[in-house]
């Protein structure tokens, strides 16, 4: 399972432990063999409405009832997710995906919480979207990230 970081040496730099003083976002580590496989950061998010969403922004309102339609919507960004290359293509990317899934449709949660959401490098595109991740904006950005986002409800 995975543990904060704060329990676990961090050998990839200081940012992590920044975020987690400043209170932006928490890290957790999963290893294996005595050796960190893979790490990821949580923190809070929301989803939206902005100009040239339109389209996207349609598919997450028809999911809502007309009376809890907003404006945005509560959401967690997934951030930092990397798997070491010795581990790479063995499946943790998307056990990581899968336990947080779980944890965020678990009742036992503090607050609530409709979406994942992550800014999806290029090259992790496919990955994400065979985690069934929507893009958030049609158009293609020149961005070295892209906004997607997954509805927990659709578990």
């Amino acid at each position: 399972m995975a543990r904060p970081i704060k329990d676990t040496p961090i050998i990839w730099g200081k940012d992590a432990k920044n975020y987690l003083k400043s209170l932006l976002a928490v890290t957790y580590v999963l290893q294996a063999g005595g050796e960190t496989a893979a790490y990821f950061s949580l923190s809070n998010d929301s989803l939206i409405k902005n100009n040239g969403q339109q389209p996207a922004w349609n598919r997450i309102n028809r999911i809502m009832p007309n009376n809890k339609r907003r404006r945005s919507y509560p959401a967690v960004k997934i951030g930092r997710l990397a798997v070491a290359k010795k581990y790479a293509g063995m499946g943790f990317g998307r056990r990581i995906i899968l336990i947080i899934r779980e944890i965020y449709i678990n009742e036992m949660q503090r607050a609530g919480c409709r979406f994942l959401t992550v800014d999806a490098h290029q090259n992790a595109l496919p990955f994400h979207q065979k985690s069934d991740f929507k893009f958030l904006t049609e158009q293609v950005c020149h961005d070295d990230t892209r906004t997607m986002y997954f509805d927990l409800k659709a578990l």
